[in-house]
């Protein structure tokens, strides 16, 4: 319970964008935890973005489309990601081109590494 406090506490004192990351990175993280398939033949799932995309709503797009891939091992590249662009206000629209780079990386990856 000390840590769920803790949280509270801290989440309390953000800022509402900050609170919205936060917020963010903890569905993201919750998210890595559902079984990913690791079947050679399990393709992606690719999903439009829509024209007012944010940055994590793209994120959540790339994982949705992607459920084979291991959410944990992209998560430094892509808080990174998020981070220039909430921290260091770089643009929505370069953020989630790289976001998506990563994602087609890993399948490639991915597929290279079953195959």
């Amino acid at each position: 319970m000390k840590i769920k406090r803790k949280l509270l506490h801290v989440f309390d004192e953000l800022s509402a964008q900050d609170r919205a990351t936060l917020l963010s990175f903890a569905e993201f993280l919750h998210a890595r935890t559902v079984p990913v398939s690791t079947h050679i033949d399990a393709q992606p799932q690719l999903i439009a973005a829509s024209p007012d995309e944010s940055v994590i709503g793209a994120l959540k797009r790339l994982a949705a489309s992607y459920p084979m891939l291991d959410k944990s091992k992209l998560l430094d590249q892509t808080s990174m990601l998020i981070a220039q662009h909430t921290l260091q206000g770089r643009s929505k629209a370069e953020v989630i081109a790289d976001l998506e780079a990563i994602f087609q990386r890993s399948y490639a990856k991915h597929r290279a590494d079953e195959g």
